[in-house]
This record gives structure tokens, sequence and C-alpha cells, in this order.
């Protein structure tokens, strides 16, 4: 099966350059220039990823996160310039699952896209076995449902969240650095990137946690990393 991804760019010689790095594998690509056609496109069409332009007219970036976040679970790479740090780290919040830099390099493209791609195609799989399901205080995750649990009710991840709540709950806890929990769950070196895991920890805690800013569970350990309290 071919998987589909949409371009969303206002500028057309990026979404061409993008066009031809991809068009190396087989997958079948759409374009659209701008947050509401991308919006528009996501409702028609069953879409695999999307690369998402943050600057563009009519609806930009983080606009169109906002939006989509409400519907839709499909891996989302940010498309941004350097000089966009604040837009980008916002994004991230918000729930895209990674970023490439303007000017691009043809081979992380294609790297970052099939890592996403893999990730998301790992946690869609239906044949986990049932020893799968695991608890920690009011949070359960079942893994062959790809579904999280809190107090009982369904809190719906991104797939970098799952993949990183599961990567910590399959150890509770055990202290894993940013750079381990990134390698862990991106299957690739950070090489300096290990700073986004940051972002997706804060995000995850507004879902799991009944107070963000003191976590019963998802916890840091200053100067070390991350883990899962398990309760005593």
């Amino acid at each position: 099966m071919a998987y589909q991804i949409l371009i969303c760019d206002d500028e057309k010689d990026i979404v061409n350059a993008l066009e031809i790095y991809l068009s190396q594998e087989d997958y079948i690509l759409h374009k659209a220039y701008n947050g509401k056609e991308a919006l528009a496109f996501l409702a028609d069409k069953s879409i695999d990823l999307l690369l998402l332009d943050i600057m563009m007219p009519e609806m930009d970036g983080i606009q169109t996160m906002v939006e989509l976040r409400k519907n839709y679970n499909l891996p989302v790479i940010l498309l941004t310039a350097k000089s966009e740090d604040t837009d980008k780290i916002l994004g991230l919040n918000l729930g895209a699952d990674d970023y490439i830099t303007k000017p691009f390099n043809p081979m992380e493209v294609l790297a970052r896209v099939r890592s996403q791609l893999r990730r998301f195609t790992q946690l869609g799989s239906v044949a986990a076995p049932s020893s799968s399901v695991k608890t920690i205080g009011n949070i359960q995750l079942n893994d062959a449902e790809k579904r999280v649990l809190v107090d009982g009710d369904a809190v719906n991840l991104t797939p970098t969240e799952y993949a990183i709540l599961h990567f910590l709950m399959q150890s509770p806890n055990k202290v894993f650095t940013p750079k381990e929990i990134y390698t862990a769950v991106r299957n690739e070196a950070p090489y300096g990137a290990e700073g986004t895991i940051a972002v997706h920890i804060r995000h995850l805690r507004e879902k799991i946690e009944i107070n963000p800013a003191e976590p019963r569970y998802l916890k840091a350990v200053w100067g070390q990393g991350y883990k899962m309290e398990a309760e005593k």
C-alpha cells in the first residue's frame, strides 16, 4: 500500500521541490497552498502524513494545527524557517510531531518522513498481545487498541505523545534522558533535536495529569531526564 502524503506550503517552488524529493519513494503525493486547502483535503481524502508550512496566507500552520487536531491524529511535520523558533515550539505544543528547517536537506526530508510513517504504522498495528495493557495509577495504556484511558476516560494523543508514554510506562520509575527517549521513539539519533522531547512531555502532561504543573506520574528528574513514577 502506498502512503498518501499532503504537502502544504504557499511557495510553489518549495512544494515542487518536496514533491521531487519524495517521488523517490512509492508515495502518493498531494498539494495544498494554505491551511484552508489542507483542511478541506483532509476532510475529503485519507491522508497518512502532512508536511505543513508555518507561514502561509489565509490560514497559517499554527491555526491549521489547532483545527486539524480536533479531528485527526495523522503525523504532522512542520516546515519552518530558522527565524520561526517560537512558532516551531508553539506548533509542537499544539500537536505537531516533528519539524524540518528550511533550506531542506533532501535526505533529512526522506528520513523524517520515513520515521513518522514507520511509527504511525506501528501504532496502528492490531497484533499486540493481551499483556500489552499497562496501568500506572489512574492511567491505563492498551497497546492492542492503541488507546489511553485516564480515570476511565479516553484521551486523544498524537503518535509522538503515545510513543513517549508507551516507552516510559514499559519501565516504571526508571529515568531516561531526553536523548534516550528521542532515540527510542524515533529509531534514530537526535543530532541535537532531543530538546523537542521537553515540548512533547509538557503537552502530554496536559492530557494525563490532573495538575500538569505538579505532575503525579510523568516527572522530571533535574539534570537527568524523565520517568513515569509508579505509586508505591
